[in-house]
């Protein structure tokens, strides 16, 4: 007759095997991801990662390496996202940590924190995704004031003197000329569009 005194045994041993197979799998997905970020932002400039950080930094006002949704809301406006609260709150539902109380003599209401780690990965994301035609024609608009869709000498006497480049009236109606295709005197945006693509 066969020892059932083992089956017990066995199959408790089959279920933590089970558990530490699961456990196991998580820690490789985990360390997967981790590494799809690491590449992720080995695709962004130097520059850009510092423009991650600083935004961060700026915005954590209390300086947890943690930020709230307001806190998120202007620091991606401040990398040129300017995105609806529907989409803040889901990127902190995805990805935010909930907060913990000071101590548990206080009333808390738990609020969403995004963590510096998951900031700097969504932001490379999206920095990532963004089509370079659009951010070409968003510094075309600080170039156009008052939206006439075209850069004249003005704007670019304005746009050079907010810069402090001491350019000469000459040098400026030289980059005029030189990219105005159509002749009238002004830099359109399609012509734009052709100075920065090159």
């Amino acid at each position: 007759m066969p020892d059932r005194s083992m089956a017990p045994a066995f199959g408790a041993s089959s279920s933590q095997q089970q558990r530490e197979n699961q456990r196991l799998e998580r820690e490789r997905e985990r360390l997967e991801k981790e590494r799809l970020e690491r590449e992720e932002q080995n695709q962004l400039s130097e520059e850009q990662r510092e423009e991650i950080r600083e935004a961060f930094m700026l915005f954590d006002l209390d300086k947890d390496q943690k930020i709230d949704y307001h806190e998120l809301k202007v620091a991606m406006k401040a990398l040129g996202f300017d995105l609806p609260k529907a989409e803040i709150l889901s990127i902190l539902q995805t990805h935010g940590t909930v907060s913990e109380p000071a101590n548990a003599n206080t009333p808390h209401h738990p609020r969403l924190l995004l963590p510096f780690t998951q900031f700097q990965s969504v932001m490379t994301q999206k920095i990532l995704a963004r089509d370079p035609r659009d951010e070409i024609l968003r510094a075309f608009e600080l170039f156009d004031e008052g939206g006439k869709g075209k850069i004249n000498l003005n704007d670019l006497r304005r746009v050079a003197r907010e810069l402090g480049e001491g350019l000469e009236e000459e040098e400026l109606a030289a980059m005029i000329d030189e990219f105005d295709l159509d002749g009238d005197g002004a830099i359109n945006r399609e012509e734009f569009l052709g100075i920065c693509l090159q």
